[in-house]
Formats: structure tokens, sequence, C-alpha cells
């Protein structure tokens, strides 16, 4: 919860800064757009930045959301399990009446209130800051943005709950999550850019949430989000098996 209201208030801050920036900057935009090499627009998906919802996607979304927020998620996924085990909690726990897999299955929906918390109060920051400047969204592309964003950061959670149930030590495990969900975003982003990488790139989570076809566009990849959450429910399963036979 804690966690859940600093990012919040983070991104209140944030949203509060570029909305400042927008209506100042939105005329010089053209010139802004051609100062930056174009790598740079593939990299972080930039499109339509003279618009208020190209400038909030590449500003607060293309990068604190699918990048900051991921890793966010990743570092307490992969703490859920770990620190108990490092701490011996998990000893007093199993010698409980309780499974393992359910102990694995109510640490991870814990999960859900920072999920709620902030796909609830970032969207409600986001709406009203462009009313008071005079702009708007589309109610439905911005809660679009963040409920197809769930499965995105499902994955990465994820990817920290099976590192959490491997390594015993909770800053190894966090630093590897953490480092590896930077590392996916980064070939992502690069097999955007150059076209012989661009297979590589569906190996990675954040091929599959696309921020700007969804705020510009209203492009809604349902698909995507199905893919998504298959591969959080591999994880999960991967999880819950090698900790349901592991020595503690």
């Amino acid at each position: 919860m804690r966690g859940s209201v600093i990012l919040v208030v983070v991104f209140a801050l944030l949203s509060a800064l570029y909305f400042s920036m927008f209506p100042g900057i939105q005329a010089e935009m053209d010139v802004i757009e051609e100062a930056f090499p174009a790598y740079m627009f593939d990299l972080f998906q930039i499109e339509e930045l003279h618009t208020i919802e190209g400038f909030i996607a590449a500003e607060i979304y293309s990068f604190f959301w699918v990048l900051l927020v991921a890793i966010y998620f990743a570092y307490v996924g992969a703490g859920l399990i770990s620190s108990d085990v490092r701490s011996r909690k998990m000893d007093l726990t199993l010698s409980n009446p309780v499974s393992r897999e359910s102990v694995v299955l109510q640490k991870v929906a814990a999960l859900w209130v920072p999920l709620i918390a902030l796909n609830v109060g970032v969207p409600i920051i986001v709406y009203v800051g462009a009313l008071v400047i005079g702009e708007s969204f589309d109610p439905v592309a911005l809660a679009m943005v963040h409920l197809l964003s769930i499965p995105y950061l499902l994955v990465c959670a994820g990817i920290g709950v099976v590192l959490s149930v491997v390594v015993d030590h909770p800053r190894t495990a966090r630093a590897v999550a953490l480092t590896l969900v930077a590392v996916l975003w980064l070939v992502d982003g690069v097999s955007r850019v150059d076209p012989d990488y661009e297979r590589i790139g569906a190996l990675t989570p954040s091929r599959y949430y696309d921020q700007t076809a969804i705020l510009v566009h209203e492009e809604y990849a349902l698909g995507d989000a199905g893919i998504l959450l298959a591969a959080f429910l591999a994880l999960l399963a991967v999880a819950v098996f090698v900790f349901t036979r592991r020595d503690i």
C-alpha cells in the first residue's frame, strides 16, 4: 500500500509538470520533432506529439509506465517468497496447515493492491489534468491504456515471482528481476529500430503492449493482451512448480 501511494503521488507530480508544459510548447512541437533523431521515435513509440494524446503517451506512458512501473512490479514480485525464506518466516508459515501452492497464489494475489491503486488513480489524474489545461482524452481510450497494461505488468511481476522461488537472497532476486525487465524493454526498442532484430522483439513483453496505438489511434490489441495473460499464467505455474518441490 505504501509503495502504491508513493507511485500515485509521483505520477501526479509528473502529470502536473507535463500538463503545465504542453500549452506553451504545443506550437513548437514540429521543431522539437525535427530535433530528435528518427530512431528515438521508434525506440519510445512516439507519434503525434502535437496532440495531448501523443504528448502524454510519449512523456508519461512510454517510459515511466512501460519501464519504471514494470520494474516496480518485477521488484515487488521478486521479494514475495525470497524475503520470507531469508527471514525464516516461511518456516513458520509452512508449519501451518496450508499448501505451498496456496502460499504462492495468495502472495501473488496481493499484487492487486498496487494494480488497482495505480490503474484507478493515474487515469483520474491524467483525465483531470487534461481538462484543467483545456484539453481532453477519450475516456474509453484512456481506460483501455490502463486495462491493457494489467497483463503486461503481471508478466513483469511473474518474472520476479519465478526468481523469488529460485533465488534465496531477496536482494539478488530483485536485482536480477529489475535488470531483466529493463533489458527486455531495451531489446524490444532496439528491435523496432533495426529490422534485422525485429523477430527478437517478439520475445519481449513490451512488444505486446503499445500505449501510443491505444491513446493516439484507439487501437485495442486484445489478442496481444491474451498472449500476455497466458505468459503470466505460465510464469505463475513455473513458480508454483518450483516452490512445491524445493527444500526450505
